[in-house]
């Protein structure tokens, strides 16, 4: 990922993470800003300069961008590498993209020196789900809630 691609992906994928979590924890949109801008200065401190990040752009053979990847330390500071982000293009998905990028985050992992490589999928998100559960991730721990409204 360039420097110009890094300021692109930055502000649109603050905003997407936002939304969902704002979907997922049940608080408002400026909350979910919050969170995520907290969350960007802890994990990506220095931008694409961040020690161990690794911010790749996937594309297709004809040089088409096809998605984008975001793998680095543990954000507990111990224990496996973990995927930030995974994205594929809206009108790409379905044609394995999110597995040739899941199998890149394991290779880059493996070449960091990492045995592991983890992540947090949204509940609400099956497709992601059934793409990670087929790669052999397994399920570690499961938050629920329920409205008491």
């Amino acid at each position: 990922m360039t420097t110009d691609e890094f300021a692109r992906w930055d502000e649109t994928e603050l905003e997407n993470y936002a939304a969902e979590v704002a979907a997922a924890r049940g608080v408002t949109r400026g909350e979910a800003r919050r969170l995520a801008e907290e969350g960007r200065q802890r994990y990506l401190p220095d931008g694409l300069q961040t020690a161990g990040v690794h911010l790749l752009i996937g594309e297709d053979d004809a040089g088409e961008r096809i998605g984008v990847l975001w793998v680095g330390p543990n954000p507990d500071g111990v224990g496996p590498a973990w995927v930030y982000d995974i994205e594929v293009v809206e009108g790409r998905r379905g044609e394995g993209w999110g597995r040739a990028l899941m199998l890149e985050a394991e290779r880059v992992a493996r070449e960091d020196g990492h045995a592991e490589l983890a992540l947090n999928v949204f509940g609400s998100n099956q497709v992601a789900r059934n793409l990670y559960e087929s790669l052999g991730y397994a399920t570690t721990s499961l938050q629920m809630r329920k409205p008491l409204g």
